[in-house]
């Protein structure tokens, strides 16, 4: 398939999704068995490990289809980007899906501020940069955007294998945005 077939299919995927229509193929054992060789995932979601941001429900998508990376705040730290790095690289995949989602609570987290602990405050640092970057009356949503397509280019900036393929035309990067009541996905 082309980049934009992929990205057709992701959006044909979730208009099933959204109007309550899901085909479910590739799901079965049959499915599992052909899998049992390799994959040829033909999309790298990144998103939200948000409990009801669920992306191969979301696209519609059976077993081997996605290749998703799910990190709180959907960011871009070193592991997230090395298992991308992986799937551009030794699965020649071409589409790279940066999904935040409305009312996130890492971004949320994020503009509160506050000591979180290490942890939550060493993931909540890359989500500073969509807050810098908005308006400073920016909501929540406005915010996770912005991180969503900062995010997007900044797999550029920390990846050589991703930068490289994107400059080579192998690789579309393209921020999304999961609207939780609907269940619509809007790239940016």
């Amino acid at each position: 398939m082309t980049k934009e077939e992929v990205l057709n299919r992701l959006k044909q995927g979730n208009k099933r999704f959204t109007a309550d229509k899901k085909d479910g193929k590739l799901q079965d054992s049959s499915r599992r068995q052909e899998l049992t060789g390799g994959q040829s995932p033909y999309a790298i979601i990144l998103s939200c490990a948000d409990s009801r941001v669920v992306p191969e429900l979301a696209f519609d998508t059976g077993l081997g289809e996605l290749f998703t990376v799910r990190v709180a705040g959907n960011i871009a730290n070193s592991s997230s980007i090395a298992s991308m790095e992986y799937a551009v690289a030794h699965l020649n995949t071409e589409i790279i899906v940066v999904m935040g989602h409305e009312s996130c609570g890492a971004v949320t987290a994020a503009m509160q501020g506050g000591d979180n602990g290490y942890n939550l405050n060493h993931l909540v640092s890359h989500i500073a940069p969509a807050i810098a970057a908005s308006d400073k009356n920016a909501g929540v949503n406005d915010v996770v955007k912005k991180n969503a397509e900062l995010t997007a280019e900044e797999l550029k900036t920390r990846s050589t294998i991703i930068k490289e393929a994107a400059e080579n035309g192998k690789v579309k990067i393209v921020p999304a945005y999961y609207n939780l009541d609907s269940g619509e996905v809007d790239f940016l």
